[in-house]
């Protein structure tokens, strides 16, 4: 693709990266048959090829957005199906980033989606906040009627009963059962431990169990991906500074640190970025490359430890849903399926496996009805394998189609839990 940047531009280092990636462009539109918008919609402007065009006339243009801009790119998932696809290599995710920081600096939204944003900004990244707010949706769940769409959409989504915090979220060292193999990290994520507990606990189980010696470490936080999705750059390095600061403590303990842990692959794949996002930071860039090196979905560490199904083991049939950070943003398509398998289950792979379920991290609350439409379209996928369980790697997954079906929805380590000495998963 042909681009226009003056040579002043062309002097900032993000004028000079997204140059690189239209130029890799070469229009041939692979992308659209795998983005579920423009599967939804039919488009173009709602493509990943047409978020390009109307994204490259922007930052050549130098000017704030025009609103049919900011509604096409707010519309993207951020599901990354279209890198897949792509036969040429446009790092597409890197240019819609430059978008929404640029969109977030020159372009003033409405007063209610403002607040929202801020709404979510401040909310989901802070557990105890996040707690009183589900608390708080409860109990306006009488005047939801009177409730704008999108805050009675957050509150519908409150769950009828809010787990008590976990002790495995409280920053301590957990050892390894028998032989100490591995010395991790383990993310305990923020929206995570407050909707399901359950998954921070049965992981803490399955890797003591094969050997690991797991730190929870006190100073981190959220993976910064819910305000990097929104354009608010800074705060998403602030958050990787306070994690990877530390993360170093753990690392510079006795016994070193093999890996930094994720069970939710949406965080995983916002930490595994962290090089990239601290780049341009003198001070922080080598810090946080190095980090992003030893952070592993908990898939990773899992296939390299030996998982021994206990006798008598469950055999059920299961639909693996592979979440789009997992598939399309780490690359890590199969593996979950093979521990699965190995641990005795029936594994079972939905039609359309490479399209977005509608969760998105904050995209079910931003853009409901694309949302609802992708959800429907992914739970009768996978009704239609005649699974009794389905089984994913990512919490806004899990809890986007658990409200859509008709049979549990667990985390792949719940099952590989249960299937190796822990307790069954709750529902089954």
């Amino acid at each position: 693709m042909e681009t226009r940047f003056s040579e002043a531009q062309l002097a900032t280092p993000a004028i000079q990266e997204a140059n690189r990636i239209l130029r890799t462009c070469v229009h041939c539109g692979f992308c659209t048959a795998t983005c579920p918008t423009y599967v939804l919609l039919g488009d173009e402007l709602d493509s990943p090829r047409g978020r390009i065009y109307q994204i490259k006339h922007m930052l050549e243009s130098d000017k704030p957005p025009k609103p049919g801009l900011v509604k096409h790119v707010d519309r993207c998932l951020t599901c990354l199906s279209c890198m897949t696809t792509c036969p040429s290599g446009v790092d597409y995710v890197r240019l819609i980033e430059h978008a929404r920081v640029r969109i977030e600096a020159t372009h003033r939204r409405p007063l209610g989606e403002r607040l929202m944003r801020t709404l979510l900004a401040t909310v989901v990244p802070r557990p105890s906040v996040f707690r009183l707010a589900l608390v708080a949706g409860r109990l306006g769940r009488f005047a939801q009627g009177l409730m704008p769409g999108r805050l009675k959409g957050m509150v519908a989504m409150a769950p009828d009963r809010i787990a008590a915090p976990s002790p495995v979220d409280r920053p301590g060292v957990y050892p390894a059962e028998g032989e100490r193999r591995k010395r991790v990290v383990m993310m305990s994520g923020c929206a995570q431990q407050v909707l399901r507990p359950a998954i921070n606990e049965a992981t803490m189980r399955l890797l003591t169990r094969l050997g690991c010696e797991v730190v929870v470490p006190s100073g981190g936080g959220c993976c910064g991906a819910v305000v990097l999705h929104m354009g608010r750059e800074d705060e998403a390095r602030a958050a990787a500074r306070r994690n990877i600061a530390a993360w170093e403590k753990v690392a510079a303990q006795d016994g070193g640190l093999d890996a930094v842990v994720s069970n939710a692959s949406g965080c995983g794949t916002s930490v595994k970025d962290y090089g990239h996002l601290l780049a341009d930071d003198p001070a922080w860039a080598d810090r946080a490359a190095a980090m992003a090196a030893l952070t592993k979905d908990v898939s990773e560490v899992l296939a390299d430890l030996e998982i021994t199904p206990r006798p008598g083991r469950p055999y059920i049939s299961v639909a693996y849903h592979s979440a789009c950070s997992l598939q399309h943003g780490q690359k890590i398509p199969d593996l979950p399926k093979t521990l699965l398998a190995r641990a005795g289950f029936d594994v079972r792979v939905p039609a359309e496996s490479h399209i977005c379920c509608g969760s998105a991290g904050t995209y079910n609350i931003l853009q409901p009805a694309l949302s609802a439409q992708l959800k429907a379209r992914k739970v009768a996928n996978l009704k239609a394998t005649g699974a009794v369980v389905v089984a994913a790697g990512n919490i806004g997954c899990l809890e986007h189609i658990g409200r859509g079906l008709d049979r549990p929805v667990v985390h792949t380590v719940e099952l590989l839990d249960w299937a190796t000495g822990g307790p069954k998963p709750a529902g089954l």
